[in-house]
């Protein structure tokens, strides 16, 4: 760049100034000067047009520019809009029957959710009766157990004491006959 603009006083004084004052917001046009420099060079700071490639690159550009024309040309021809709209029909008619069918589908895996939860429900309930009717059960059969082992006992004290009141009978007749 010092071939282009040569060293002088001036050029360092303005550049003092302008190093001195104030940033300024930069203007749209030195915001284009600022890109149209920047896209002429590449990542790796060197010009594009230095570059062989820069040319072909360039040459790249303006044949997909092209082609994307021809391409704007090619779509603006006439279609066939009644075709397009009985195709777009079709393609509703089949989304609308897939969507049916799955909601047809989908309203009987709910009855079958829903009947398989109340019968899980029922064999909890069931579960949970049989649980409570085997502890009834239990407790039942433990009383009656109690209650035999209570009646043994009982048998047991009322043949004692019938045993005592035979004994007593015998004292008796014994004492009677020894006092006579």
């Amino acid at each position: 760049m010092s071939t282009y603009y040569p060293r002088t006083k001036d050029l360092t004084r303005t550049r003092k100034s302008v190093t001195e004052s104030p940033p300024a917001s930069p203007s749209a046009t030195d915001k284009n000067y600022r890109h149209e420099r920047l896209s002429r060079y590449d990542s790796s700071g060197e010009s594009a047009t230095d570059k062989p490639l820069g040319r072909a690159s360039s040459y790249t550009r303006r044949e997909t520019r092209l082609a994307a024309l021809s391409r704007q040309e090619q779509d603006s021809t006439p279609k066939d809009y009644k075709k397009m709209y009985a195709e777009a029909l079709h393609e509703n008619e089949k989304l609308k029957s897939r969507l049916h069918d799955s909601k047809h589908e989908l309203v009987k895996i709910r009855s079958q959710l829903e009947k398989a939860t109340q019968r899980h429900e029922r064999i909890s309930e069931r579960s949970t009766v049989l649980d409570s009717e085997k502890r009834e059960k239990q407790a039942l059969e433990k009383r009656v157990s109690n209650m035999e082992d209570e009646l043994k006992v009982l048998t047991e004290l009322k043949s004692d004491n019938q045993r005592l009141k035979d004994e007593n009978v015998s004292l008796i007749r014994v004492i009677g006959k020894l006092s006579k």
